[in-house]
């Protein structure tokens, strides 16, 4: 009975040692994840917004022009935003910040669903606009100082993560435009489960909650070798804007594809930005970024013009993958090596991608309303040859 006793009792340790270790895993296999989680929960916001933008439009009976000014109000928003998060991030750290900034963006989609004119709506997207930079700014201040601690470039899978989340919720939303499940009922029912996800990640979350110090401007604008990269920024962001936005427009409007079929534009764009920026580290590591930006440029340009002549709307699809690979490793790159030069370098090429995508919604909505949707992608594709052009000469991509 004493032996049998001695090994129940070993046995019983042996088990507890088990558990400890394997809590102990899953405890810190979480920490490890929840930053690539929070990048993912903000893409599966943006996506679920960019993805019912059709929706919208007909539940409102939106003209194009007006949709280009409740896009604008986004796009303002987010260069309005720069002194908010500024103190956010220098009073409650980048983490906090991206917290609360990420729970207001949830409480934000459910007022874009809920807005019953036009008006109200500019109101929520322009809140849509604040809210969504104060995360992304703050997402990725936490990024670059993991980079510098690591020495690692892990920005591509962070960002890789963004896009899989950006990808699940413009799938998402082609579902419950399926279903003919009106956008409000779409974000009540996703809201709670990512405002707990959010929740989890951001306590397990490990960055010090210090503040981090930006110069509180209204504007700060890039010098010298910054200003390439902030001109990348600002194509960039009006070229990945406008994509988001429009693109399920544009294959609605040329096509006539049903409310279900129109997100697949964007996804297909987000399929393959994911897949590119999977690889991203490793190709960075083979090939200076400064070519993988200029030759992804050059991609974007084909796929989007390929878009813009095809025939039919499954072939446009291909046209936007295409853009999707080539414009995967442009903020990646471009944000990774301004965070590199300090916090107000990167503010400042932050300031020109909010500038970029303040523009591209009224001048894309503007090519639609007088030449057609075709003119207006095939605008946003000669972006893509300018920011080959740039790209070349942008020395800070290393």
């Amino acid at each position: 009975m004493r032996h049998r006793g001695i090994a129940d009792k070993q046995q019983y340790s042996s088990m507890m040692h088990s558990s400890s270790l394997l809590s102990s895993f899953h405890s810190s296999s979480f920490k490890r994840l929840s930053l690539p989680a929070m990048f993912a929960l903000f893409g599966m916001s943006m996506g679920s917004w960019a993805g019912r933008i059709p929706a919208l439009r007909e539940g409102l009976q939106i003209s194009h022009s007006e949709l280009s000014m409740v896009l604008v109000c986004g796009g303002l928003g987010a260069l309005l935003s720069q002194p908010i998060s500024s103190r956010l991030m220098s009073s409650l750290g980048a983490r906090k910040t991206a917290y609360y900034a990420c729970q207001a963006l949830l409480g934000v989609l459910l007022c874009i669903g809920a807005a019953p004119s036009v008006s109200l709506l500019m109101v929520s997207v322009l809140m849509l606009g604040i809210v969504a930079s104060c995360v992304n700014i703050s997402l990725q201040s936490i990024a670059t100082g993991f980079e510098k601690a690591t020495g690692k470039s892990e920005m591509s899978k962070l960002h890789a993560w963004g896009c899989a989340g950006g990808l699940g919720g413009a799938a998402l939303g082609s579902v419950m435009a399926t279903l003919h499940i009106a956008p409000l009922m779409h974000y009540l029912l996703i809201a709670m489960p990512l405002s707990l996800i959010l929740k989890l990640a951001s306590e397990s979350l490990q960055v010090k909650d210090e503040a981090v110090a930006i110069e509180r401007k209204a504007f700060c604008l890039p010098r010298g070798p910054l200003a390439w990269l902030g001109a990348l920024g600002f194509l960039g962001a009006m070229s990945e804007g406008s994509i988001a936005d429009w693109g399920g427009v544009f294959l609605k409007d040329h096509f006539a594809v049903s409310d279900g079929f129109a997100p697949l534009a964007l996804t297909m764009f987000s399929v393959m930005m994911l897949v590119a920026r999977l690889m991203g580290d490793e190709l960075k590591a083979k090939f200076s970024a400064r070519a993988l930006v200029g030759y992804g440029a050059l991609l974007s340009a084909g796929g989007l013009f390929f878009a813009v002549l095809s025939p039919n709307a499954l072939l446009a699809l291909a046209g936007f993958a295409a853009a999707g690979i080539g414009l995967a490793l442009l903020f990646p790159f471009v944000y990774s090596a301004a965070g590199k030069e300090g916090p107000m370098a990167f503010a400042a090429v932050a300031t020109m991608s909010y500038s970029g995508s303040l523009m591209g919604p009224p001048v894309v909505g503007t090519l639609a309303e007088a030449f057609g949707m075709q003119a207006a992608i095939g605008f946003v594709g000669s972006l893509s040859l300018v920011m080959a052009v740039i790209a070349s000469r942008a020395s800070l991509l290393k």
